[in-house]
């Protein structure tokens, strides 16, 4: 493979974090929102469609380009063989492990499910209180 892939840098996953995450909390308030502000749901739930729309698009990019460098260079083979390892077989290594190293989905995963624990709670207070 003459094109090695190489991670995004820092800001752009973060900036991707924090679109997942703002789509996450907007998603979460619907309910809320719905209670209090009926005539913001749309609109809120335009920016969480919408930000989910650019944050999965995102992720399924770097999945994908993972699996291109796995797959297109034989590297699970590789491994699991006992032939030699090239030094470009150890540069993708080397990149599909920093990619995974560096992400920050396993921050969305956690905060996703908190605020869903936090969301159905209030939904349930909220309901309990005849809203």
């Amino acid at each position: 493979m003459t094109n090695i892939p190489r991670t995004v840098p820092p800001f752009v996953i973060y900036l991707f974090m924090v679109i997942g995450l703002l789509s996450a909390v907007a998603f979460r308030l619907l309910t809320i929102i719905n209670t209090f502000s009926p005539a913001l749901m749309r609109p809120v739930w335009y920016f969480g469609v919408i930000g989910y729309i650019f944050f999965f698009a995102y992720r399924y990019h770097i999945s994908e380009k993972r699996k291109t460098a796995i797959r297109a260079n034989q590297l699970l083979e590789k491994i699991q063989g006992s032939g030699d390892i090239s030094n470009e077989d150890r540069v993708l290594i080397a990149y599909v492990l920093s990619s995974i190293i560096k992400s920050k989905e396993n921050l969305n995963y956690l905060f996703i499910f908190a605020l869903s624990i936090a969301a159905v709670g209030v939904d349930i207070l909220l309901a309990l209180r005849g809203y």
